[in-house]
């Protein structure tokens, strides 16, 4: 390749006398960009660093490459108002910039960054560009954190954005495979990898990747410019602020020759080519957007490109394994190290591999690598081999080991109290005001809390401390943050007993930071997930469990929010399964609603109106399959126990009433009708006769085998001590059996052993001797023919039964 401009600008400023400041081009993420940057700092040793990246972040940098920091991090920039707009400077230990940042502060050299300020990258998502659909809503759950494309990657789009055309960089990212595969490479990682990250040559390295950007922006400006125009003018914008700080540098004195800029490779080409200074006039103009800065801990997954991060690599760890080997001088010890670890990490996992099969393993990626005319190995090159030689041919075999080592499990980590976010610091009071404080460590410990009202202390406050713990802590577990996980009581009856797990961990800091993007606090942030949720509510039973989170999280006005959404879904609604299982939900908030402090008053008459719909549609909504049968089967449990445990606002007259017509109706499911003549039976509103007479009547012959098995399956489901402490009913039933032939008897004992199949131990027992006494057996014969396994045969009847529709009858 020819030397670029810059170069050209160098050498002729040198040989004229002028001064031209140092511009070094990089990728992000790329560690030999960052070895390459730090033997050109060294060389210069110059009086000013400037670096691409928001200018109004600039005071972060010495808490960035600080003692106490550990990469990787980033810094996050988010609005203030609605819609929510974010965007994020990822950082690792082998990102060029990072490198430029901790020379310099360690120096004592003036270090800055020279980007658009974050308030006006912000405010450009909002403008009619294909950096984010104009048509995006006013009210959006805040997407997640958009990266800002860095080090020479074309520019890429928070996801989720338009799908009606192509994603920023299309062209590029299409010419950059394009390019990769004429080399012949699999992709343009690969190719990238093998022709630049093992380039040790500092002249060669920077000539080369100058060059080769230089081209590839010859290459997508035009396509740009027809077809994509916002994000050729976005470039022009930075590239127009960036000459401006350079500028800006010179005229305070510093010498261009003592000036390295740090930029992405894809925008050195422009400022060598001396881009025009934007004016005053020009940034007055520029929109700007309310927002606020905050410094992150950041995650190896959450680099890389598998977690959606556009400028992303597929293999965090590994470019950290190359360069902590460049750092060392053993970059050729490189696949060694590379697969004796994968196979240490398969051992451990109980797949053990020899020390000649991992000699083997790097042999292979050498031969490899000369296929390609290179000399060193590259990750693909490394990764063939593990799967051929560790994994013996099978990927699957090798495959865990493979992620954990490219992608990695480091998290960064920040100093205490730098560059939080407002609600860290809400969380880190309300630790201290709860007196949680001490369980945020490292280690798992369990807490035990009791919502009743503590009166033998004096305050208010005091008397309700593990009540105020309770919904702080699922507030945390409402919003992902990681820190509380809930664990249930073990004592069925006790509402008022909570037991939870309490673990601090990096990624918890994660979460928590940005959990900004939906409030300030954790109660607000917890309070706009709620509501945004319940607005995209679609099912019943979805917003009656909104409603008893928002109850958990003591947050009033959502839990009225809820019952507005549920009533609306409510008002046309024909499912019964969900109805119930709803009216159920709000008869959980009712129960505990006086111990946690907050006004159920709404509740009763909506779970009235949901109790109500659910009984006079029930007879309908029997006419199913035997498989949807199960989901109406726990409705009609749910009703029952509503009507008994809740009077005031379960009519028990019309319950047992449409019970007796589903009772009485034959061309309903037959599981159905059983179980209504079962829970009649239980609250004794059907006679022993009665059940008798009915039992006679579906198990009569000529009823098909499926139907009069099926009702019996249903009558099982309750009061079974009831239905075993009457022999003239298990006679009725040994009568219908008997009179069955042999086709029809193996359907109906597919049903028969399905329901036998819920008893207890002891329940079955006394059945088995009731049937045995009818049938001449022994006690363990019987039970083996009624409650044995089903075969094969017997499961697939029963699965082509399930789609059967008894509203047919």
């Amino acid at each position: 390749m020819s030397a670029g401009p810059e170069l050209k600008r160098e050498a002729a400023a040198a040989a004229s006398g002028a001064e031209a400041p140092h511009l070094f081009g990089v990728r992000h993420l790329s560690p030999g960009g960052a070895y390459h940057l730090l033997r050109l700092l060294e060389a210069i040793q110059p009086t000013l660093v400037l670096i691409e990246g928001p200018s109004d972040a600039s005071g972060y940098i010495p808490h960035l490459v600080s003692s106490a920091a550990k990469p990787p991090v980033a810094i996050l920039a988010y609005t203030q108002e609605l819609p929510v707009r974010t965007v994020m400077w990822p950082l690792a230990e082998y990102s060029p910039e990072y490198q430029a940042m901790k020379w310099a502060v360690r120096r004592g050299v003036e270090v800055r960054f020279m980007d658009l300020p974050s308030d006006v990258t912000l405010a450009l998502q909002d403008q009619d560009s294909p950096r984010e659909p104009a048509t995006t809503p006013q009210v959006e759950p805040p997407e997640e954190p958009q990266e800002e494309p860095q080090a020479g990657e074309p520019p890429v789009s928070a996801p989720g954005g338009s799908t009606g055309s192509p994603p920023p960089g299309t062209t590029r990212r299409n010419l950059y495979e394009e390019l990769a595969a004429l080399a012949g490479e699999p992709n343009y990682e690969t190719y990238w990898e093998r022709h630049f990250e093992h380039n040790l040559n500092p002249e060669a390295y920077r000539s080369a990747i100058l060059a080769f950007s230089r081209h590839m922006r010859e290459l997508t400006e035009d396509a740009e410019r027809r077809e994509r125009g916002g994000e050729f003018a976005y470039n022009a914008v930075r590239e127009a602020y960036m000459a401006r700080c350079l500028q800006e540098a010179v005229a305070e004195g510093h010498k261009p020759s003592q000036t390295v800029v740090v930029c992405g490779a894809y925008h050195a080409s422009a400022l060598a080519g001396e881009a025009p200074a934007m004016t005053d006039g020009e940034l007055g103009q520029l929109p700007r957007r309310s927002s606020k800065l905050a410094l992150m801990p950041y995650s190896y997954y959450r680099l890389s490109s598998m977690s959606g991060y556009g400028a992303g690599n597929a293999a965090p760890n590994y470019f950290a394994m190359m360069w902590e080997a460049m750092q060392e001088g053993t970059l050729p010890q490189l696949p060694y190290r590379y697969l004796a670890e994968a196979a240490r990490l398969m051992r451990r996992a109980g797949t053990h591999r020899s020390t000649a099969e991992v000699i083997e393993a790097v042999r292979l990626a050498e031969a490899l690598a000369s296929l390609h005319e290179g000399s060193a190995t590259v990750l693909a090159d490394l990764r063939d081999a593990a799967r051929t030689l560790l994994g013996q041919g099978d990927l699957g075999t090798v495959a865990e080991a493979l992620a954990r080592l490219d992608v990695g499990t480091a998290i960064g980590r920040l100093p205490e109290g730098v560059g939080q976010t407002p609600i860290q610091d809400d969380f880190s009071r309300l630790l201290r005001e709860l007196k949680l404080d001490k369980y945020r460590t490292a280690v798992a410990a369990g807490l035990t809390l009791d919502l009743r009202e503590n009166r033998r202390v004096s305050s208010e406050e005091a008397a309700l401390l593990d009540l105020r713990r309770s919904r702080f802590l699922h507030r945390l577990a409402w919003l992902d943050i990681g820190f509380a996980q809930h664990r249930a009581s073990g004592q069925q009856d006790a509402s008022w007993k909570e037991e939870w797990v309490l673990q601090w961990t990096p990624e918890s800091e994660i979460r928590l930071v940005e959990a900004v993007l939906l409030g300030e606090t954790v109660e607000l942030a917890a309070a706009f997930k709620l509501r945004q949720s319940m607005e995209a509510c679609s099912s019943i039973a979805e917003a009656s469990q909104l409603i008893n989170m928002a109850c958990l999280c003591g947050l009033t006005a959502q839990m009225e929010t809820g019952i507005g959404v549920l009533q609306r879904l409510a008002a046309d609604s024909r499912d019964v399964a969900g109805m119930a299982g709803a009216a159920a939900e709000l008869a959980v908030v009712l129960g505990y609603g006086t111990l946690r402090r907050v006004e159920t008053k709404h509740l009763g008459p909506m779970m009235r109106q949901l109790f109500v719909r659910s009984c006079l549609y029930l007879p309908d909504a029997a006419g199913c399959s035997d498989e949807a049968a199960a989901g109406m089967a726990q409705a009609m449990g749910q009703l029952d126990a509503l009507s008994r445990e809740h009077e005031e606002w379960a009519d028990g007259e019309l319950w047992t009433a449409e019970l007796r017509k589903l009772a009485d109706r034959d061309d309903r499911n037959p599981k159905l009708s059983g179980l209504a003549c079962a829970i009649l039976l239980e609250r004794g509103l059907l006679t022993a006769g009665e059940a008798g007479a009915e039992m006679s009547r579906r198990l009569s012959p000529g009823i098909p085998a499926e139907l009069g098995a099926g009702w019996f399956e249903g009558l099982s489901m309750r009061n079974r001590y009831a239905l075993l402490s009457r022999p003239h009913l298990w006679e009725q039933l040994d009568g219908y059996i008997a009179g069955l032939d042999e086709e029809q008897f193996r359907r109906a004992l597919v049903f028969l052993r399905r329901a036998f199949s819920t008893f207890s131990h002891k329940e079955k027992t006394m059945a088995a001797e009731l049937l045995g006494e009818l049938w001449r057996t022994d006690t363990e014969e019987t039970a083996e023919a009624v409650t044995g396994e089903l075969g094969e045969e017997e499961k697939s009847m029963l699965e082509s039964l399930n789609d059967f529709d008894f509203g047919d009858f």
